[in-house]
């Protein structure tokens, strides 16, 4: 307890301008602190602050890599669910694909479409196929058609397309009244014309000549 408290008097005792004069002990210790002092500064000059860009491009690929391994950790831990959901996909692809005709059966679904008009009591006054536009993996049909009845025929002629086996979609709907001459009138009397483009489409399958 007296070595520490001399210690501790001498230490007051201390003059900081003349260090020449300063006991041995404390010489030691003052240049040791010196010395590590000067030792970190040069560790962080020459060291530690020429490496800090690298450093940080470092911690900041860490990072990225982390997020990577993160996100394909959880696709792989969710791959079976991918798989179930590709296969549904493909599935439901498969049963897209049987409802286009293929090449021996777009005649039927003409007469069909043609023939639901026909059931729905309306009279034709115009079917035409247009020239067939190809796709990537499916060619389009366009047919001209129009139909003279009243309003209930046509909503019968919608529904029995739409209940057709096979894709039919209708486009460019116009519809007027006719006068007892002949004339045009708006849309209310009792007998209607309407004029629509219903598409129908064709699986393609070149390599086999179309689809069976």
């Amino acid at each position: 307890m007296n070595g520490l408290n001399k210690f501790i008097s001498e230490l007051r005792d201390l003059d900081f301008r003349d260090v020449g004069r300063w006991p041995l002990l404390f010489r030691t210790l003052a240049i040791a602190l010196l010395f590590v002092v000067v030792t970190w500064l040069m560790v962080w000059q020459f060291v530690y602050k020429g490496n800090l860009p690298e450093l940080e491009a470092a911690e900041a690929e860490q990072v990225t890599l982390w997020n990577t391994f993160d996100n394909k950790q959880r696709k792989a831990a969710n791959l079976e669910a991918y798989r179930q959901q590709l296969v549904e996909i493909e599935r439901s692809f498969g049963a897209m694909l049987r409802q286009l005709p293929g090449q021996t059966e777009v005649p039927s679904l003409l007469v069909d479409i043609s023939q639901a008009g026909l059931a729905a009591g309306l009279e034709e006054k115009l079917f035409q196929p247009q020239g067939e536009i190809r796709r990537d993996f499916y060619a389009e049909l366009p047919i001209k058609i129009r139909l003279e009845g009243g309003y209930h025929e046509f909503g019968k002629f919608v529904e029995a397309v739409a209940a057709l086996p096979r894709i039919v979609t209708i486009h460019d709907v116009q519809l007027q009244g006719q006068n007892a001459r002949g004339g045009r009138q708006p849309a209310g009397s009792a007998l209607l014309t309407m004029d629509i483009t219903a598409k129908t489409y064709r699986y393609l399958d070149d390599s086999a000549g179309g689809r069976k």
